[in-house]
């Protein structure tokens, strides 16, 4: 059977679900209080676990929040309430924090489990949209996610209230990764696959270019001999080494057009006239981010690799990192 659907119709609609958890999210600001400080500290201090728990759609929203604290530096996982009454309750323990989502905050499943968390020891953070509810008041600190109406025509089917719940959920695990001081390098070591791995865990050493793909030309050399370099090994530059391989200069692309701009003869220049003298340079042994970073503070586009002892070993430039998927 065709359906006819009023295109004008869905898109409306669209955009009053999209306008309405917008608001959602942006009136979390004014329910934001010395609660959220509390639940950040009890989470930076926990001594054991973070236990996250919630039912229906506030349980999915659960899931992520302890995801999302699992891999940013704080050890967290997720407990279904009612499995919780039926054994897994045995994981928690007084050193732990236990945080439990509910819109409601009078979730039979939560409710009926909760003493028992007080009863062991464990910390309590609620976050609910009813900051009257049974489990705000046995909370610890309690997180406001109240929102005006659902993005639902009936008001019914949770939409602006799961919005707001993990948006706020995500608000509180940046603020304990931010007080936790958790740098990339962490970050990285949580997540060694995929695309965010290559670009936080790759080394210099993996991703440059060695043996005759580094361009170089001896202190003898002159400006031809250096342009035929550039030109064969097509990398945007020639490092200029001493007879041990250790770098004495570099010489681009760049500084040929001045040098052509400035004299216009280079038959009889020697390249040790016209190089720039100690270059920038990374260790092979560095995070290939690192060359990220210096290519992007110094306004570079390639750059040699060099030993603990200074002697050049490879080469590298945005696109072999481009290649290697770093970028």
């Amino acid at each position: 059977m065709m359906v006819k659907i009023d295109g004008n119709r869905a898109l409306w609609l669209a955009q009053h679900v999209l306008d309405i958890e917008a608001n959602a999210i942006r009136n979390l600001s004014a329910h934001l209080n010395c609660e959220f400080i509390t639940a950040v500290e009890m989470l930076l201090t926990c001594k054991g676990r973070v236990v996250v728990s919630g039912i229906g759609k506030s349980g999915h929203i659960a899931r992520k929040l302890a995801a999302t604290l699992a891999s940013t530096g704080t050890p967290a996982f997720f407990v279904h309430p009612t499995e919780a009454s039926h054994g897994d309750l045995g994981a928690v323990t007084t050193d732990d924090v236990f945080i439990s989502l509910s819109n409601s905050g009078e979730s039979e499943e939560l409710v009926a489990i909760l003493p028992l968390i007080k009863r062991i020891g464990a910390k309590l953070i609620a976050v609910t949209g009813q900051p009257e509810s049974s489990l705000a008041k046995l909370a610890d600190a309690h997180l406001n996610a109240q929102v005006e109406k659902e993005a639902c025509p009936l008001n019914l089917a949770p939409t602006a209230s799961t919005t707001a719940k993990l948006a706020l959920s995500d608000a509180l695990a940046i603020a304990v990764l931010d007080a936790r001081g958790f740098s990339g390098g962490d970050f990285a070591r949580s997540h060694p696959g995929g695309r965010l791995g290559r670009h936080l865990l790759a080394y210099v050493c993996e991703v440059m270019r060695t043996d005759d793909q580094v361009p170089r030309v001896p202190l003898s050399a002159t400006v031809r001999d250096a342009l035929f370099e550039i030109t064969e090994k097509r990398l945007g530059m020639t490092v200029v080494v001493d007879k041990n391989s250790r770098i004495e200069g570099i010489f681009t692309d760049g500084d040929l057009r001045r040098v052509l701009t400035q004299t216009g003869d280079i038959s009889n220049l020697l390249i040790t006239d016209v190089m720039t003298r100690r270059p920038r340079t990374i260790s092979g042994g560095q995070l290939a981010i690192e060359a990220i970073k210096l290519m992007k503070q110094f306004q570079i586009s390639q750059i040699p690799v060099v030993s603990t002892n200074g002697v050049l070993i490879g080469a590298l430039n945005m696109h072999d990192l481009f290649s290697a998927k770093v970028i």
